[in-house]
């Protein structure tokens, strides 16, 4: 029944290739990346992209990118022979990745996930090992795997509330693709559980990669000599979603203009700076939103500062910074006093809060943080985050924060401190690929060439 049902699928996701293609040309309007080599997608390669014994990682986006890298260099440390091939389903993963390859490895989009496409993919690719990353797993190049005995693993993986109902609801599918992976190393206990449950084998509960990423030195370093310079406390706005910009706006609207919230007469001292007394940061989430929110924030009436118009990370006496660039989170958080959780403000489960702690940033979040549900309940209880119920209530406890420089060092010490208590992941998951790769048979280069793509 399976097998019937897999080809159903396999006969939807062939149908549905037209559709990807239409895609892929309106998103390169904005991200010229995706119209980079679009045959890829399709299983039509270069002919100088071959070789056998890859150890194929795929990293969809990039904050799965980002993990990837982390991981890679754990199994660069484990084997310096190593040769990777990385796939990426968008730009920006497939940006970021390009600057984790090594002079044998190579780089190719994510097959679409048809039978033709991924027999395309695995004939001409042949690797030794897939390992998929967090959440990334397809049924025809899952079932495809298994058949060929390539082992295919989960790792830093991850399973929300609402996917694991997706999952339920879609079981005919889901439980056999999850049971056909050869292993699958959870970030957290919450999340094995869930993936128990989509049907996986859990083979291991290793904690999240991201802690092991260590912050650029440089950009830090030249966050602190700015910093010495700044006029104002920063709070950044970090990697922002649709919608919450303009929340966070209109928040500083209603605030610029009116007495500091707080004042206490008795106590003869206000319990918070006024709006004006710090600078605002916006870093959005997606680049192809920069142009938006650049004129969002002149639209509301503020003086907007673009970092990719500035020789230093920004204008100088001006209301609102925008960080328009990628690459450069751990300047935007060095710069910063503390950040407001881009993604928790609406109900879209948050974005990673893990890079600011490594960067001793304290974290403000919203009430919606279901995609890093762990890492987000333990930083609140080490005293690295506050969560709050609305922006304005964010607003209000940063600018509290900013009038207390005792309470918001502390909160940078408790910030490092739960960066630095997290690690060690990179290491669990490079020891266990490790193993499986350890099982494997040597690939020889002389096996019969692939058929032409």
């Amino acid at each position: 029944m399976h097998s019937l049902l897999l080809r159903l699928y396999g006969a939807a996701t062939w149908l549905l290739q037209p559709m990807l293609r239409r895609k892929l040309r309106r998103r390169a309007v904005a991200e010229p990346g995706y119209a980079i080599a679009v045959e890829e997608r399709f299983g039509r390669y270069d002919e100088a992209m071959s070789g056998t014994g890859w150890v194929w990682i795929h990293a969809v986006s990039l904050g799965e990118t980002r993990a990837a890298g982390i991981l890679i260099d754990a199994l660069r440390h484990q084997d310096p022979s190593l040769r990777v091939l990385l796939t990426n389903g968008t730009a920006t993963g497939r940006e970021e990745g390009a600057r984790l390859l090594g002079p044998d490895d190579l780089q190719v989009w994510q097959p679409w996930d048809t039978p033709e496409v991924v027999r395309r993919f695995l004939d001409r690719f042949r690797p030794r090992i897939g390992i998929l990353m967090e959440t990334e797993i397809w049924p025809v190049l899952t079932a495809a795997c298994a058949e060929r005995g390539i082992p295919l693993a989960l790792a830093n993986a991850r399973l929300n509330e609402k996917s694991l109902a997706s999952a339920k609801r879609l079981a005919w599918l889901a439980r056999p693709t999850y049971a056909s992976l050869a292993a699958v190393w959870a970030q957290t206990e919450a999340d094995s559980h869930r993936l128990v449950s989509a049907g996986a084998k859990v083979d291991g509960v290793y904690g999240n990669l991201k802690f092991d990423a260590t912050p650029d030195s440089i950009q830090l370093g030249r966050a602190a000599r700015l910093r010495e310079q700044l006029p104002k406390p920063v709070v950044v706005f970090a990697s922002s979603r649709d919608g919450e910009e303009r929340l966070l706006l209109d928040v500083l609207q209603h605030l610029r203009h009116a007495p500091p919230v707080g004042w206490s007469p008795a106590a003869g001292k206000k319990v918070h700076l006024p709006v004006q007394a710090v600078q605002w940061m916006i870093v959005p989430r997606h680049p192809q939103r920069f142009d938006e929110v650049a004129q969002l924030i002149e639209s509301k009436g503020f003086l907007c500062s673009r970092r990719s118009a500035q020789a230093g990370a920004q204008g100088g006496d001006t209301e609102i910074w925008l960080g328009d660039s990628l690459g450069e989170m751990a300047l935007y958080y060095g710069l910063a006093d503390v950040a407001l959780l881009g993604g928790s403000f609406e109900p879209l489960g948050g974005q990673n809060l893990i890079e600011a702690a490594a960067c001793g940033c304290p974290v403000i979040m919203g009430p919606s943080t279901f995609n890093f549900a762990e890492a987000a309940e333990l930083s609140v209880a080490s005293g690295a985050s506050l969560r709050v119920e609305d922006m304005e209530q964010a607003v209000v406890n940063a600018l509290t924060l900013m009038a207390d420089p005792v309470r918001q060092n502390t909160m940078v010490q408790a910030a490092l401190s739960f960066s630095s208590a997290h690690r060690g992941a990179a290491a669990r998951t490079a020891a266990a690929i490790g193993m499986l790769l350890a099982r494997q048979p040597a690939v020889s280069e002389s096996v019969a060439e692939p058929e032409a793509a």
